[in-house]
């Protein structure tokens, strides 16, 4: 079992951050770090402070030396691929190859709503987000990229410099979709994220999800399967504990702890503590 952290960066500040992943950096068993892509605070006060996701990202690549980084996840909709693409290959080289691209279809309605940014039916966002990967794959990895589809169309378009990683930077694709989603994570993703909940409910999708692999002849260990996992209600570290050997049992290769606010470095020593003996 590998395991990373995750920080939201709602109802916290910046120095509260930045303290949490520079301590982080420099303990072994979090081999990542991850945020999230969201202009309102989410589950909570909408009115709250939230510092936006990439921006962010780029800082942290500048303030670690060691661990790999992505958002969980960026909703498509919110940013053009092709500017996606370019922000992409720009942070891999920042961050000297360090970088993860999480990338999903979209839920947020608020805010979505509130920047006058089209989310669509279910069956649009899930098309759009179907374009959208095949323009960043090819963004990413070719010279030149043509495309026409319903929401986007490239003419001989390029992204240069590309970042280290080649072909591209793994593509982590969170939700829990069965039909389109998890279809859409066997075609391009390296590593599929599932919400978080029930182990059952994990078997099952990620026994859809290997169905659509063999549907493509891919082989599903080519895709890391990774889940959010939350601390008890006070904080304490039994229950994560537990989930987690629950998924191991079931597959599971990367449990993203998710940090609550606020935000402060010395849960990082003994949660690493609690984790070892999982490792």
């Amino acid at each position: 079992m590998r395991f990373a952290f995750k920080t939201s960066q709602q109802h916290t500040n910046w120095e509260d951050l930045l303290a949490v992943w520079r301590e982080a950096d420099d303990i072994e068993i979090f081999e990542s770090g991850w945020n999230f892509d969201h202009f309102y605070p989410i589950f909570s006060d909408p009115t709250g402070p939230c510092l936006e996701g990439w921006i962010t990202l780029t800082a942290l690549a500048q303030a670690t030396r060691r661990l790999r980084m992505g958002t969980l996840v960026t909703g498509i909709h919110y940013r053009h691929p092709a500017v996606l693409a370019n922000m992409a290959s720009t942070l891999d080289i920042i961050s000297g190859g360090r970088l993860e691209l999480g990338i999903g279809a979209g839920w947020n309605e608020q805010e979505s709503g509130a920047y006058g940014l089209e989310l669509g039916s279910a069956r649009d966002r899930s098309d759009r987000f179907e374009e959208a990967c095949e323009v960043l794959v090819g963004l990413m990895s070719k010279e030149t990229t043509t495309f026409e589809g319903k929401f986007y169309q490239l003419t001989e378009a390029r992204n240069e410099p590309k970042g280290p990683q080649r072909p591209h930077p793994p593509i982590c694709i969170g939700g829990n979709g069965e039909k389109r989603t998890l279809r859409t994570t066997a075609r391009f993703a390296q590593h599929w994220n599932y919400l978080g909940g029930p182990v059952e409910e994990f078997i099952r999708k990620r026994d859809v999800l290997h169905a659509h692999c063999a549907d493509i002849g891919r082989d599903p260990a080519q895709i890391t399967l990774s889940s959010h996992i939350r601390l008890g209600e006070n904080g304490e570290f039994g229950p994560a504990v537990e989930q987690i050997a629950a998924l191991a049992e079931a597959g599971l290769d990367l449990a993203i702890v998710y940090l609550p606010t606020p935000h402060t470095p010395s849960i990082l020593t003994p949660l690493a503590e609690a984790l070892a003996p999982l490792a």
